[in-house]
């Protein structure tokens, strides 16, 4: 097959006797109507689906998990589209074969007909690389058809997505994938149980391939499939997770907010979807050292000490042992009492800093290190806090612009109360409350 050959849509069973094609490849779908799944952009009457029937495409992006359906989507559009249809995949290709791509689309654009390009794994095609799509696409040379597990706000380049729709296909139902699995029963001629099919479905977690592909192991031999025979071939689900990719930061988000929301059973699962995927151990300490100071702060101060306990004990224990550590630290944050008093009041702080002249600071705190400095009226007024009663003095320290400005506010959880109750004791105090005990 040539470069620009259209892909073989022929997928009957027994279409290709000297080479049996794996499942997965022989019941791909040909018409939407076979299609499983993705109603929302699919269904009758929506604005894709009529698009596609109308054969009036524009540049789109198919975005969605592995075995979703993204390819054998484009293959319907080849099927049905008037343009020339030419597949290209990202990680067989490169700027040569694109110029050539490009090339030959322009030439077809001038003979009346248009060209579909099928870019498959598009986000592994770099900045340049896409760029060179760029002025073929928007002279409408090419309709460009993409396809990526990866978020495309990340992965492909702006000028490239705003000339494009995005459309997300989602993971598919289990009921999608047992009515997928039926039809592969039949088309293997194997047996099995209705909930032998739902466990695959279970297992094969929204990717329509993974479950052809663990239906077409179990049925080899004589096609009988057993609850044997699943647990021999089912050892490990493949959870989606990608630790350079969005679902890596969307699960990490899960957790993270279910702590904060004290949702420690919520917490202990998203934990635990990140420890199967094998996700790095201490990058999760490091989520949950921030997640103790950013949401649990002065509320209860010892859970940073916690999340630092507990990385010395997984950096110390190593996997699997350390894992617990990790739970059990993630369950104390989320059982904890809350407060964001201590990270609003730092970002209270630093906004002054940006709103408010850089002041000098005050004379009376500056160090008088040398004679000269002492002459200049560096450190004159200074009052040293352990000649006053409670250690306090009335003495301003913030620049004068700033002066009696509060940026730490305690919230009314955990040891707060305690904490503003002893505050407004020391901000009294510093209106003059307190005496120098030479004076009492």
């Amino acid at each position: 097959m040539s470069l620009f050959d259209a892909p073989d849509t022929n997928f009957e069973s027994g279409s290709d006797p000297g080479h049996k094609r794996p499942l997965a490849e022989r019941l791909r779908p040909r018409t939407l109507d076979d299609f499983a799944g993705q109603a929302h952009i699919l269904g009758k009457g929506k604005p894709l689906r009529r698009a596609i029937e109308s054969d009036q495409l524009s540049s789109l992006i198919l975005w969605g998990p592995p075995g979703v359906g993204k390819t054998s989507l484009a293959t319907i559009i080849a099927q049905t589209t008037k343009a020339e249809f030419v597949p290209f995949s990202a990680v067989l290709s490169g700027m040569k074969e694109i110029k050539e791509v490009m090339i030959r689309a322009e030439k077809t654009r001038r003979m009346g007909r248009r060209t579909v390009l099928f870019v498959d794994e598009i986000h592994r095609f770099n900045k340049a690389q896409q760029d060179a799509f760029l002025p073929y696409v928007e002279k409408g040379d090419v309709i460009l058809i993409g396809a990526t597990t990866e978020n495309p706000s990340f992965e492909v380049n702006s000028a490239l997505l705003s000339r494009s729709r995005v459309y997300a296909l989602k993971a598919l139902e289990v009921a999608d994938l047992v009515g997928l699995l039926a039809k592969g029963l039949a088309e293997l001629n194997a047996t099995c149980e209705p909930e032998h099919l739902e466990q695959i479905a279970n297992f094969a977690n929204g990717d329509a391939r993974t479950a052809y592909n663990l239906l077409e192991l179990a049925a080899a031999g004589d096609g009988r499939i057993t609850q044997e025979t699943l647990a021999e071939i089912i050892t490990r689900k493949s959870l989606l997770y990608d630790k350079g990719g969005e679902e890596h930061f969307n699960i990490i988000s899960a957790l993270h907010k279910s702590v904060r929301a004290s949702d420690a059973d919520a917490a202990l699962y998203w934990l635990a979807r990140m420890l199967e995927a094998g996700e790095d151990r201490m990058y999760i300490v490091r989520r949950l050292v921030r997640m103790a100071i950013e949401d649990i702060g002065m509320a209860d101060p010892r859970a940073v000490e916690q999340a630092i306990a507990c990385m010395q004990t997984v950096h110390f224990l190593g996997i699997p042992e350390g894992d617990q550590a990790l739970a059990q630290c993630a369950l104390y944050l989320s059982l904890a009492p809350k407060s964001d008093a201590a990270y609003k009041g730092l970002g209270a702080a630093r906004g002054a800093t940006q709103s408010h002249a850089a002041e000098p600071v005050p004379m009376h705190l500056r160090n008088a290190a040398t004679k000269h400095m002492k002459q200049w009226g560096y450190g004159e007024g200074y009052r040293h806090a352990h000649e006053y009663g409670g250690a306090i003095t009335g003495m301003e320290c913030l620049p004068e612009g700033l002066a009696g400005t509060e940026f730490y506010q305690p919230t009314d959880r955990g040891v707060e109360p305690r904490i503003a109750e002893k505050l407004t004791a020391i901000r009294d105090a510093k209106k003059g409350f307190y005496k120098p005990t030479s004076e009492r």
